[in-house]
């Protein structure tokens, strides 16, 4: 694929993410939409991952850190409020 159609899917799916995330309040569907932009590589992707400038590195393992943060924060955060509701209730 070309790498300029790569940023536009790239970006497209980044801010479906966004409205699932912001508007939607889905963190789950967000993880998944930024999950796929991830597939869409916005840099050289015939570039090896060593040669890679150090601000690209840190952009796509930011990406790749809200993720799962949304996939830990989606599958802990309801278990969590029951704890503290059973905790402060004495069960």
């Amino acid at each position: 694929m070309k790498s300029s159609f790569n940023k536009y899917l790239y970006i497209g799916f980044v801010l479906l993410g966004l409205y699932e995330l912001l508007v939607k309040k889905s963190a789950l569907e967000a993880a998944t939409q930024l999950g796929i932009a991830l597939i869409f590589d916005p840099f050289d992707q015939n570039q090896p991952w060593k040669e890679r400038p150090q601000w690209q590195k840190t952009v796509l393992i930011i990406h790749l850190a809200l993720i799962g943060g949304l996939f830990g924060y989606e599958v802990g955060y309801k278990d969590f409020l029951k704890g503290m509701e059973d905790g402060w209730n004495g069960k």
